[in-house]
């Protein structure tokens, strides 16, 4: 099995959310951890993949200086710093590359296990490229969604992450 370092300068990760006045999206990179399996092509060759990943709250930026505070101030990110997943079951579908992805995601000390379809892609004999998106209620991770004067955000965001990956060099012997 094959550990491949997400490279977080290349790795995104896309939040989408709406509010009464208007949508609020943020981009941004910093997504770090590692993934092992097997991989040839697009095709997970081995079994039982393995993935940690852990994102940085204080990265979460929508260019909006009072959303962003109110947004660390709800989610806490002082005494929780860091959202994070790991990967706990992965199974291939008919499309070529395309699988259901499970996990448990971590935020503000809450876990919930969670599943949507990811993609695989080959980038190079080195590298790879994972992609995917899902839906989340902020409220089943016990965080209200936040209010600001008339700005009221809906609690369901949409969270898309493109995973730049390479395989370490194989240890000597």
């Amino acid at each position: 099995m094959a550990r491949y370092t997400i490279i977080p300068e290349r790795s995104r990760v896309w939040i989408n959310a709406r509010s009464s006045v208007h949508p609020i999206h943020s981009t941004t990179d910093g997504l770090e951890g590692f993934i092992d399996l097997d991989a040839d092509g697009d095709a997970v060759v081995g079994p039982h993949p393995t993935a940690r990943l852990s994102f940085p709250v204080k990265r979460l930026s929508s260019g909006n200086p009072l959303e962003d505070r109110e947004l660390r101030k709800r989610i806490d990110a002082r005494r929780h710093p860091t959202i994070s997943g790991v990967l706990t079951a992965v199974v291939p579908v008919a499309d070529e590359g395309r699988f259901l992805v499970r996990g448990d995601l971590s935020f503000r000390d809450v876990t919930r296990s969670v599943e949507d379809y990811m993609t695989l892609t080959a980038v190079d004999d080195r590298t790879i490229r994972v992609a995917g998106e899902s839906t989340f209620d902020v409220r089943d991770f016990g965080m209200e969604p936040p209010r600001i004067l008339i700005l009221r955000v809906e609690p369901d965001v949409e969270v898309r992450v493109e995973i730049f990956a390479e395989r370490e060099a194989s240890p000597r012997t």
